[in-house]
């Protein structure tokens, strides 16, 4: 197995699933940041911006979230 074929499976992995689901969370940080900084400098364009990301951050997490359970489901383990 080549190491682009393993690379291409550990992100459908639980393991590959769970680091997106930290990286993803951990964008939230520069989120509340920049929300933050909006706010203190009246800046309403800015602060849109901060939103509309947040909820990017929120679907995406969803997603990840989703598809953890659909691996949990598929683990012969656990049926």
């Amino acid at each position: 197995m080549s190491a682009l074929t393993k690379a291409k499976g550990f992100k459908k992995s639980k393991t590959g699933t769970y680091l997106s689901i930290g990286t993803t969370a951990f964008g939230a940080i520069s989120v509340i940041k920049q929300a933050r900084k909006a706010r203190s400098e009246h800046d309403t364009l800015q602060l849109v911006d901060a939103v509309v990301s947040a909820a990017a951050i929120v679907t995406g997490l969803a997603i990840l979230y989703r598809e953890l359970k659909r691996l949990g489901d598929d683990d012969v383990l656990l049926g």
